[in-house]
């Protein structure tokens, strides 16, 4: 009889993110499989600093909003490009190595998995010095792997496609570690049914933007027409909810944060397409739903490069909102069978490539 494990789950930061959604995707998979586990989800910002990880969180958030292209340049400099000696970067360190190590002591975790890079790299450092003998799970929340990753003492690595498979072989990551699982998503979204294709009077767009809200709302009040339909997920940003409820266009359906990964997957069931931003999490729930994905506006750093990988894959249409014939690319797509028939089958390949990730072999 097997001994009951004790799995910690690492994001970074509290807010809402795909870290948390592929953890909690990971849990939810765990229950199906029914292993015998004792499961938390930790913040190593939140365990090492408190109420500090609000403070920071407001920051990120302001910088990403404000000052887009210096965080884009910062994070491709610190994060992908490749420097000549691959230094770790002694910050993570210095700011975290001590409360992971009391982490580790404290929770006597069997089994880490990192949905965040910096987590990842810790785990990766203290087990490199034999002060980590938990097993190390990458799960990657984006289309690409950032080089903050840590690589040499994961023993498995969920990634997102081929592509990134190929990158670890290169890197010198064992072929017997890595997985091509995708971005992992709530057992509750692999459910998806091809599209039908046909001539639709109204098509039905949802419209996603993260989980507080999009910001280009503006852009969608001037659409005059009457053949797009638009929900808007207003995710934790009651103000937009409220204000689109007042404001009552006809072509606007507002709706307020969904929680429920059930309720989310049908949701997707009941719409067309979806207009959104190239976020890892919500890109492979369409993918999964099969639903066509418009990308209507990209945020620097992660999103930028996740963009660049799904083109190459063929899985997103990029659209502009700013130009008035928006509308037109829409509604030509869904009136040409050709171009759906050749998307649903770049989406149709992408799936297939994908296999279950292998947790009994963690138990």
């Amino acid at each position: 009889m097997s001994t009951e494990k004790r799995v910690l789950f690492l994001p970074f930061m509290r807010i809402a993110s795909g870290h948390h959604q592929v953890a909690n995707a990971l849990l939810a998979m765990l229950k199906q499989i029914q292993c015998s586990t004792q499961c938390e989800k930790v913040d190593i910002l939140s365990y090492s600093y408190g109420n500090l990880e609000s403070v920071i969180s407001e920051i990120y958030l302001a910088w990403i909003k404000y000052l887009p292209h210096s965080y884009h340049w910062l994070y491709v400099r610190s994060s992908v490009q490749t420097n000549r000696k691959e230094k770790q970067n002694t910050l993570y360190g210095t700011f975290f190595l001590p409360f992971f190590k009391k982490m580790l002591r404290e929770k006597q975790p069997d089994i880490l998995f990192c949905t965040h890079a910096l987590p990842s790299n810790i785990a990766n450092r203290l087990k490199q010095k034999g002060n980590c003998h938990a097993i190390i799970v990458n799960a990657y929340t984006d289309f690409f792997i950032n080089r903050v990753w840590g690589l040499s003492e994961v023993d498995f690595h969920f990634v997102p496609s081929q592509m990134v498979k190929d990158e670890l072989l290169r890197k010198g990551v064992s072929q017997d570690k890595i997985f091509v699982t995708g971005i992992l998503v709530h057992p509750a979204f692999r459910q998806g049914r091809a599209p039908l294709i046909q001539r639709k009077k109204q098509i039905k767009m949802l419209v996603s933007g993260g989980n507080l809200g999009i910001n280009m709302v503006d852009h969608l009040f001037k659409y005059n027409g009457d053949k797009l339909h638009f929900y808007i997920l207003c995710g934790k940003n009651n103000a937009l909810y409220q204000k689109l409820k007042n404001e009552n266009h006809s072509h606007i359906t507002p709706i307020s944060y969904i929680s429920s990964p059930q309720k989310m997957s049908l949701l997707y069931d009941q719409v067309d397409a979806v207009l959104t931003k190239p976020g890892g999490v919500t890109i492979s729930e369409c993918l999964h739903k099969k639903k066509p994905i418009f990308v209507y506006h990209v945020l620097p750093g992660q999103e930028k490069i996740n963009e660049q990988q799904l083109l190459k894959l063929g899985l997103i249409m990029p659209i502009n909102l700013d130009d008035n014939q928006f509308e037109e690319q829409i509604i030509n797509y869904f009136n040409d069978q050709q171009a759906q028939k050749n998307y649903l089958s770049h989406v149709e390949k992408y799936l297939a490539s994908l296999k279950q990730p292998p947790l009994s072999l963690l138990f």
